[in-house]
């Protein structure tokens, strides 16, 4: 069954928060412009103009991972109200200082950078909640319609910014900017979000961080999203790092046209919004990225191409097309393959290598255009996408995940007689099974996909053993540092996680159950009983 793509609207807080969220989009737009704006006035260096760009999107490639971590330990809404808050600071003191005439190129280039912080704070929250604000079947619709409201903006926003930049001048755009915060604070301020209480201590960062690179460095296909995002970051923002130096050097525009040549780079993305639904029904994922990057590589030559402002404008309608094609099919791919628990780290990686990639680009294609010339510049980013679409024919962008990722809930923390304390470890666990030398096959199928499951979800020295006596008996042995993490380990197992379980049980011959050992590990003997019986316990 079809869903609608304005299915996400029936949920009020979202549809709040995303009516907020253009406010701010629009702001945010204002602001890009009069900062690329205002760069060509007080630096004649091309490569210091595209660095505008990259001051946007290094803090994102920094921060995102740490971000991601926050946003799957806290309260999302408490996170994304800091970053507001911070943003809309940074922007009122940029605008301060642009109005006393005191900017630089580099402290503009540091404004932006703070700016992008906020940024890199707010958007694995933000992501992450969508999750939380509507069902899974209304994911891909809320996904698209964040895009649609942010190319909604950029439709309007640069034209915006232009004119206000050249009306009232680029601090008066600073300002806007400021203010358009506000109601998104007020919007999060009011939501008031689900609380799921935990039995477990907070996880530490450290050790959170780390759980999230070892999840995403065991899914093969989050992996391979990964890798498409960071190249088509790399090529495909080559357009918009040098669009202001396309109007100033190949069309002779200025700030106006430079925020209308923005706008039809939003109304194209509008339209890859609108079409994205009926585009995922006709073809596969692997095959509307490769055209995307094949298209955006088209758009590309043409505007570096193109001497004429109406010819610019048409080049940049399809690659605002293919931006939000690619883009929202890489977010929703790692959304839907990604459970609760550790989607904010999943969606910081996956921005990490998009923002990376772009934070990149924008410098290489800014130091190409200062050797090579605006037009040699892009040219060559095209042939970047070309690359990044040979790359699907050896490494395929799975398809939606159909699997559930819902918690299994089937763990019952057993009844101890030790005395433990949350980080008493570490703990070795033994499962014996007891299995037909005709399933044997079968059996170690499903070892090899367990191994998997226990280390992406933060198991150690995960090992098979079998009785050299009885060969019937195989039992699979792993470590975790505390109880704690023990019980955090089973609290991670997903329904898909929970099959494959389910499929091992029916292979098991044996009577009873398989028997499972619960053990804590002394790699050296203690002087005395370090770990004492449970009061009113005996052991005889």
């Amino acid at each position: 069954m079809n869903v609608s793509p304005l299915a996400p609207f029936r949920h009020p807080t979202f549809r709040v928060l995303w009516m907020a969220t253009l406010a701010s989009n629009l702001g945010g737009l204002i602001q890009t412009v009069g900062a690329a704006w205002m760069m060509t006035t007080i630096s004649s260096s091309d490569d210091m103009v595209a660095l505008v760009q990259a001051a946007t999107a290094l803090p994102i490639m920094i921060f995102s991972l740490a971000a991601g971590v926050l946003a799957d330990s806290f309260e999302r809404r408490n996170i994304m109200l800091v970053a507001q808050i911070l943003m809309m600071m940074v922007s009122a003191v940029l605008a301060i200082f642009a109005v006393a005439g005191l900017l630089s190129p580099w402290l503009l280039l540091t404004f932006t950078f703070f700016i992008g912080c906020g940024t890199a704070l707010n958007n694995p929250s933000w992501q992450a909640s969508m999750g939380d604000l509507v069902p899974r079947e209304d994911l891909p619709g809320a996904v698209t319609l964040n895009s649609v409201g942010y190319n909604l903006m950029r439709s309007v926003g640069p034209a915006v910014g232009g004119l206000i930049v050249a009306l009232a001048g680029a601090a008066f755009a600073f300002a806007v900017n400021a203010v358009s915060y506000i109601a998104l604070i007020v919007a999060l301020a009011r939501w008031k979000p689900q609380r799921t209480a935990s039995t477990l201590p907070r996880e530490p960062f450290g050790s959170a961080l780390w759980v999230g690179l070892r999840y995403i460095s065991m899914s093969p296909n989050l992996l391979k999203v990964m890798c498409r995002s960071f190249i088509f970051g790399l090529a495909a923002v080559s357009v918009l790092a040098l669009l202001p130096l396309v109007m100033r050097d190949l069309v002779a525009g200025g700030a106006f046209s430079y925020g209308i040549i923005l706008g039809c780079f939003g109304v194209g993305a509008i339209c890859g919004a609108l079409l994205n639904d009926r585009v995922r029904d006709r073809w596969n994922n692997e095959s509307i990225v490769r055209a995307s990057f094949l298209i955006f590589a088209c758009s590309a030559v043409a505007l570096a191409l193109s001497r004429q402002m109406w010819l610019s404008c048409l080049a940049v309608l399809p690659a605002g097309a293919c931006w939000v094609l690619a883009l929202s099919l890489f977010n929703v791919t790692v959304q839907l393959s990604t459970p609760r628990w550790v989607v904010g780290r999943a969606l910081s990686l996956y921005q990490t290598a998009t923002f990376g990639g772009m934070a990149a680009g924008s410098w290489l294609w800014g130091v190409s255009a200062e050797a090579y010339g605006t037009d040699g510049a892009l040219i060559a980013s095209g042939g970047v996408l070309v690359f990044g679409a040979a790359v699907g024919l050896r490494y395929v962008l799975p398809e939606f995940s159909k699997l559930s990722l819902d918690p299994a809930g089937r763990f019952n923390e057993p009844t101890l007689k030790l005395d433990l304390r949350p980080r008493s470890g570490p703990i070795m666990i033994m499962v014996d099974y007891e299995i037909a030398q005709r399933d044997i096959d079968a059996f170690l199928s499903l070892m090899a996909q367990r191994r998997r499951i226990r280390l992406r979800d933060g198991v150690r020295q995960w090992s098979l053993l079998r009785d050299l006596e009885n060969p019937a008996i195989w039992t699979e042995s792993y470590h975790v540092p505390t109880w704690v993490e023990y019980v955090r380990h089973h609290q991670r197992r997903t329904q898909a996680d929970a099959e494959v379980f389910d499929r091992l049980l029916a292979l098991h011959c044996g009577q009873d159950s398989p028997r499972v050992r619960r053990m804590i590990e002394r790699q050296t003997v203690p002087v005395r009983d370090d770990i004492p019986l449970k009061e009113h316990t005996e052991i005889l």
